[in-house]
């Protein structure tokens, strides 16, 4: 099998904050192309006029080989490294039996191993795919959704999709994704009529308005959960009125919450719930769907995930929808979609890391995985 090891460093090495863009997306055609693939690299975003918006870089890689088709899928872009790392957050670096750098859990090391699995499979075995965004970090605007246009602009159709997120919690193999809860934001304006303190009849304090809005809000039980999803759920996280006078009525004040939800709700009818409360209250109401919620039924595709993972480490993986969210909300959309990845202790946080014999493992597991799909 190909140094996943190598791979996975050369990956990290390439710095690729959100959106992602150019040398990342260089090394890893570089490994796709040897092994067969045609890719595309395409751009989306750019920005209108007037905007900040980024350009993002996407890239699709197939092998045609007939038969049924595995897609990959996973993001080359990462979060900010921020300060205090041991070594340089893009100079991939082993301590002891650890590979440390940016991207080494989420997940470049996932990525690594499916160009190492693939590299094992042979061509004429069946139709792989990888689908890798450089926007999953960020908005996810011009990402994944991009790529899924230009799949189907192309009349690629996978009959499976693997996404490589790091889904294992203590260990690696005890957890894989079959669902994720849907994610919707709301922002919460009252507005009111600025006046002095001492002559409240002239005003209009929006204050009382907004917190008896969220009184009501806070009080929401929105069900009790499912078979495969725990309940919804509403947090309020973040109230603003910005007024530094202690003598002032303020003119407006803002709220803001999100919502993480089952399949019992959609993003519609929670953003529908919400406004009329707040209607009531005077109280106007934006909200911004993330994401719907997704489930992909234990069957087939999640034995085939289940038996490659406990062939590999010895245990079966939980069947899981919680966390938060990821592309595979947009995926699910194509075929059926599940997670599966490394342990996701250290994603996000300063001196991430990943076990270099789990990447020879998930290498070995994809491989399986793909073996599987292909063959059925």
């Amino acid at each position: 099998m190909t140094d996943v090891l190598d791979l996975a460093k050369r990956l990290i090495a390439a710095p690729s904050v959100t959106p992602a863009t150019g040398a990342v997306f260089d090394a890893l055609e570089a490994m796709l192309i040897p092994l067969g693939f045609v890719v595309h690299r395409f751009s989306r975003g750019e920005g209108a006029a007037g905007t900040d918006e980024a350009p993002v870089e996407n890239l699709f890689a197939i092998r045609e080989g007939g038969g049924r088709h595995l897609a990959f899928a996973g993001h080359l872009d990462v979060v900010p490294p921020g300060e205090g790392w041991a070594s340089g957050a893009f100079e991939p670096e082993i301590r002891g039996d650890l590979l440390y750098g940016r991207g080494a859990v989420d997940m470049k090391g996932a990525i690594a191993c499916m160009v190492a699995a693939v590299a094992d499979i042979p061509a004429d075995a069946g139709t792989i795919s990888f689908i890798i965004t450089g926007d999953e970090e960020g908005p996810a605007l011009h990402g994944t959704r991009a790529l899924i246009d230009f799949m189907e602009e192309a009349g690629h159709q996978p009959d499976l999709c693997l996404v490589g997120e790091p889904t294992s919690v203590n260990r690696l193999g005890d957890m894989m994704k079959i669902g994720r809860r849907g994610s919707v934001n709301m922002w919460l304006s009252a507005k009111g009529t600025q006046g002095h303190v001492a002559y409240p009849h002239l005003a209009d304090n929006p204050i009382p308005r907004l917190v008896a809005a969220m009184a009501d809000l806070e009080a929401l039980r929105l069900d009790e959960g499912t078979d495969w999803f725990q309940p919804s759920n509403l947090e309020i996280t973040d109230i603003e009125v910005g007024n530094p006078a202690h003598n002032v009525i303020p003119g407006e004040a803002r709220a803001r919450l999100s919502i993480r939800f089952n399949d019992l709700h959609s993003g519609a009818s929670l953003s529908e719930k919400v406004t009329a409360i707040c209607a009531k209250h005077q109280v106007d109401v934006n909200p911004v769907i993330s994401g719907e919620p997704f489930l992909t039924p234990p069957g087939e595709f999640s034995a085939m995930v289940s038996a490659a993972v406990e062939a590999e480490t010895g245990i079966a993986p939980e069947a899981s929808t919680t966390g938060g969210t990821s592309d595979a909300r947009f995926l699910r959309a194509v075929c059926p979609v599940i997670e599966f990845g490394l342990v996701n202790a250290t994603m996000h946080k300063r001196d991430e890391a990943v076990a270099v014999a789990d990447l020879a493992v998930l290498a070995r597991v994809y491989a399986r995985i793909a073996r599987a799909a292909l063959h059925n």
